[in-house]
């Protein structure tokens, strides 16, 4: 199964919090599962670090692909065809991190790992 990591599991995986449910944790250790990050997650990361709203123990720059590579996780571009499928998402998630995170699934056929119930409401596989 292909997984699209969502930024706030991203960061609970790389703290081994709590709030990773048993399921999210099993998803993301199963090895046969291509698990990715996207490059709006990676942005979003630098966007909250830069303006005080996201404490990091080093600079995002370092801390993303250092987990990521460390994690096995792939990194995830943002291609036109997502770009330009998140613009004919219906407006039922206004963040437009997660509408990119929602248009790369669809694109890529990939199955979400969030925790978010709002991402539940577009046509796409939410596992958490």
């Amino acid at each position: 199964m292909k997984i699209l990591i969502d930024t706030c599991t991203f960061l609970w995986i790389a703290s081994e919090s709590p709030r990773l449910s048993a399921t999210a944790a099993a998803i993301f250790l199963d090895r046969n599962n291509e698990r990715y990050l996207s490059a709006a997650s990676a942005w979003e990361i630098g966007i909250k670090h830069a303006v005080g709203r996201l404490p990091l123990p080093v600079r995002p720059d370092i801390f993303v692909p250092k987990v990521r590579e460390a994690s096995g996780i792939v990194s995830l571009e943002i291609d036109e065809e997502s770009a330009l499928q998140s613009g004919k998402l219906p407006s039922l998630h206004g963040d437009p991190f997660d509408r990119m995170l929602v248009a790369q699934a669809i694109i890529h056929g990939m199955t979400i790992l969030t925790p978010d119930p709002e991402i539940e409401q577009y046509a796409v596989r939410v596992l958490w």
